[in-house]
């Protein structure tokens, strides 16, 4: 019996690495669009999420809800080359950059959306919202120098850690921060928007609300 899998997921929001890397593995997937932010819009979503956040996939049923962990979990689960030999010296050098997408790249990211844009106008703070823009590009470019001899991240070939932090970036790229990058950061992120798989996932989703509109 076949794995279901089922996405909950709003537009550009973090759920777009599970959506992307599905669309990668070409499998078979149940999409639920939400609007941001689910909790607010979907008070029954909180019976499937408790946390009211995106990404929701559930896996037979089970729940997960980091959308790093997820794609760490597709990539293995179906074999694929997305996912590097655990006997490939480079592996933990993959495994670091697929969490420093989340934890380093788009914390920061979210921060400055929340006191830029979502909090309403008496919370709002820039200073807030400037140094964690400083913060987030500081750290990127540890991006910049990774790329300076090689196309992708790892091994010079497109992996799950190419999704999660290219995520980052795109979702940079659309805050208006793009040319804020180095050179190789900018060309990578391009060929990341390329792929196919890229624009299947764009596609999904370009009958939804557009959060930061």
């Amino acid at each position: 019996m076949s794995d279901t899998y089922e996405l909950y997921h709003c537009r550009d929001a973090r759920s777009f690495r599970v959506l992307w890397t599905l669309e990668e593995l070409k499998i078979d997937y149940t999409l639920h669009k939400l609007s941001f932010p689910p909790r607010l819009h979907h008070k029954d979503f909180l019976e499937i999420n408790p946390l009211g956040t995106v990404p929701a996939f559930l896996v037979n049923k089970k729940l997960m809800t980091e959308s790093s962990a997820i794609v760490h979990y597709l990539v293995m689960k179906h074999h694929s080359t997305l996912h590097p030999d655990p006997n490939n010296e480079n592996f933990p050098v993959y495994l670091d950059w697929l969490y420093r997408s989340d934890a380093t790249l788009t914390f920061p990211l979210t921060l400055v959306l929340r006191y830029s844009k979502f909090e309403a106008d008496e919370h709002k703070n820039e200073q807030v919202s400037n140094d964690y823009t400083r913060w987030f590009l500081s750290r990127v470019k540890s991006v910049e120098r990774a790329l300076e001899n090689q196309d992708y991240l790892i091994n010079n070939q497109f992996s799950a850690a190419d999704i999660c932090i290219g995520y980052s970036l795109y979702l940079a790229k659309i805050m208006g921060l793009k040319d804020k990058f180095g050179s190789n950061t900018q060309a990578y992120l391009e060929r990341l928007m390329q792929r196919q798989s890229f624009k299947s996932a764009l596609v999904k989703q370009e009958d939804m609300n557009f959060y930061l509109a």
